[in-house]
């Protein structure tokens, strides 16, 4: 092999080498966040604006923490909707809770106040869906969560669902905010063993 094909050889392998590694470094940026998933815990949950505010997650600087607040928000709507609607007002940001959207939590949170606690592990049909201590649930994205610019939809999962339930969120630019948008995750779950008849 003369010094012309043997310099053309290991500049192919170099060009090869590098084109695998560019082809790595894409796919591994690709998968980066894309079935990322937070675990947020908490020992108490609020039940007032006041508590909701001292909470650290109320920063509201990820989408991830916005949600785990709506859920442990909900779990305080069958001692005081008042005081829940404040707290989801808090949440949204800019807007506030509409009629509409008042009128459809409680429609779907009416009679069945264990929807909320089912997104905390430990809860499930079985045990009447009462969480484990303290009070842990997981949110997750999937790989078309953040498509849209300042818009977001993440998933929480319920003891009572086989699939994940979404929550919408909307990014404020100017502070990094995301704020609740839209509660997606109320549709019906397994009711409780304690109240199923044919269990």
């Amino acid at each position: 092999m003369g010094l012309f094909d043997s310099l053309k050889k290991s500049a192919e392998f170099a060009l090869k080498k590098e084109a695998g590694n560019a082809m790595q470094n894409a796919a591994s940026a690709i998968g980066k966040g894309r079935n990322h998933s937070e675990t947020f815990t908490f020992n108490a949950l609020p039940t007032s604006l006041q508590e909701l505010q001292q909470m650290p997650e109320a920063s509201m600087d990820s989408a991830f923490k916005t949600t785990a607040l709506t859920i442990a928000v909900l779990c305080n709507y069958e001692k005081n909707p008042d005081a829940t609607h404040e707290m989801l007002d808090y949440l949204k940001g800019p807007a506030d809770v509409s009629g509409m959207e008042k009128q459809f939590i409680r429609e779907r949170l009416n009679g069945k106040f264990y929807k909320s606690y089912s997104f905390f592990e430990g809860a499930t049909p079985e045990n009447g869906y009462k969480p484990s201590m303290p009070y842990t649930i997981k949110v997750s994205e999937n790989p078309y969560s953040f498509d849209e610019d300042n818009w977001a939809t993440l998933y929480v999962t319920s003891g009572g669902a086989d699939n994940p339930r979404p929550i919408k969120l909307r990014k404020k630019p100017s502070t990094g905010q995301w704020f609740l948008n839209d509660i997606q995750c109320l549709a019906n779950i397994r009711v409780p063993v304690e109240e199923d008849p044919w269990a």
